[in-house]
């Protein structure tokens, strides 16, 4: 099948797996966290002060126990999601500070916006995991605000959700919570119920926040997105092809010390590298290097036998307008069409991760509701192409009227719930309105008809007499 965009052949893939072992060899990768020290060097691996150096032969070993696919199991079975292969599943933003309204004015995140984005993913059709830290709430303490998230998370949604690896205590806490959740922390032992987003410090290097979470995940068998978030010119090459290399090499080693923490624990291949703007020195999420990126960082996943994890409806402008619309739709596209399995940000994003909008999670959830149509396949059977009906139709017939066209003419195609079809006098009569201006009241409706979902009374005691109990300590 054609594509025009780049496919890597096995030479080049090749290439950029000999570039990484060359950097993991001889300039090593440093992890600031003394226990992750200790794990490799138990393990045989030279580690000189915080650097870390690798054989090839210790990422080969840790590639051959990790899996190809797996399930995040959800309070609700009815939701449990399967990761890898030909499975994919799509999360809303992560990480912004501020909250970006239809008008254009930005605020601070408050835990309220945090409450109403799990109660937005729990009524879609299309978003099938929970996020976390969707918004980075200004009104909570830092120091516990963990606590919080995880709580809505498992309260007002029964989707799968994403763990807090905001450090080795955290996520703990989000283990405990988990534990609780699921009736005693030896439940989930043997059963990933949460992902959490582990990212490299580029160039080459791992905090001891994220390394100390790694750890704990991984013992407790808590899948990981091993992530390297390049900005090529700045933190990395200027070129997608250095990007590439030294990505790979971040991405091996963070999968190689989950491996020797737990081997067979999930992770995920991760990247969202794009290119530094080099007018204003600001990361680019907007541009096109960012959906080349995910196209190739998803065949280089594929070639270690990985699931991928990618960004998805990103994008550099402040509003939800046809800027918005025309990046975001590419670099989601891309991801679902290259087969990221992972789609983070897949609805909300505005300003390079700095704004979510609750305008544009709606706009870009229909988005996704596309792209799962468009990358239904066809049945090809003797039944679906019904010669018959097309003969019984003939030259010059019509099939509006026929039988089969009534049957099928409500569930045959993707009926939009918010982009317009309306003809330019149906749509001059209902106000003129914009997309963004539709979105804005359908955020409205969504939140009224919300329901939260059942949980067992004695649980939600449990989970939040645990979070009291935290934050007093």
């Amino acid at each position: 099948m054609a594509d025009r965009m780049q496919e890597l052949n096995v030479q080049n893939m090749k290439k950029i797996h000999s570039a990484a072992m060359d950097l993991l060899r001889n300039t090593g990768v440093s992890f600031k966290e003394k226990q992750a020290l200790e794990i490799f060097k138990a393990n045989g691996q030279r580690v000189e002060g915080t650097i870390v150096f690798f054989e090839e032969s210790d990422i080969q070993k840790a590639l051959k126990t990790a899996p190809k696919t797996f399930t995040v199991h959800a309070r609700n079975p009815e939701k449990n999601v399967k990761i890898g292969e030909n499975d994919f599943v799509f999360l809303p933003g992560y990480g912004a500070p501020f909250i970006m309204d239809a008008q254009g004015n930005q605020r601070q995140a408050t835990m309220e916006d945090y409450n109403n984005f799990c109660r937005l993913v729990q009524t879609s059709p299309y978003i099938n995991m929970n996020g976390w830290m969707m918004v980075e709430p200004s009104d909570m303490p830092h120091e516990t605000v963990h606590l919080d998230l995880n709580l809505s998370n498992m309260l007002l949604c029964d989707k799968p959700f994403m763990g807090s690896p905001v450090s080795r205590q955290g996520a703990l806490d989000g283990i405990e919570m988990a534990g609780i959740l699921w009736g005693g922390k030896e439940n989930i032992m043997d059963k990933t119920v949460s992902v959490s987003l582990i990212n490299s410090l580029s160039p080459l290097q791992f905090s001891e926040e994220m390394a100390g979470a790694l750890i704990e995940l991984a013992r407790h068998n808590q899948a990981c997105v091993i992530a390297s978030l390049i900005m090529a010119g700045g933190s990395g090459p200027v070129t997608l092809d250095g990007v590439l290399a030294l990505q790979n090499a971040e991405i091996l080693a963070g999968i190689t010390l989950a491996q020797l923490v737990r081997p067979g624990v999930p992770v995920i291949y991760g990247s969202t590298s794009s290119a530094m703007d080099m007018k204003t020195g600001a990361l680019s999420i907007g541009a096109p290097e960012l959906s080349k990126n995910i196209h190739l960082a998803a065949q280089m996943a594929g070639f270690y036998n990985l699931p991928s994890r990618s960004g998805g409806a990103l994008t550099d402008a402040m509003s939800a307008d046809a800027q918005a619309g025309a990046e975001s739709a590419l670099a989601l596209s891309t991801a679902v069409r290259s087969g990221i399995h992972f789609i983070l940000h897949a609805c909300g994003i505005l300003g390079s991760y700095i704004a979510m909008s609750f305008e544009k999670f709606i706009i870009d959830e229909e988005i996704c509701g596309m792209v799962q149509s468009m990358m239904r396949p066809l049945a090809l059977t003797e039944e679906s192409i019904d010669i018959g009906v097309i003969k019984e139709v003939g030259i010059g017939g019509q099939y509006l009227t026929h039988p089969k066209t009534f049957k099928l003419c409500r569930t045959e195609f993707f009926m939009p719930t918010l982009m317009s079809r309306k003809n330019p006098d149906a749509w001059t009569k209902d106000g003129k309105k914009r997309i963004d201006q539709i979105a804005e009241n359908k955020v409205a409706k969504r939140l009224a008809l919300y329901e939260k979902p059942d949980i067992d009374p004695e649980i939600k005691k449990q989970l939040i007499e645990f979070v009291e109990n935290r934050k007093n300590a």
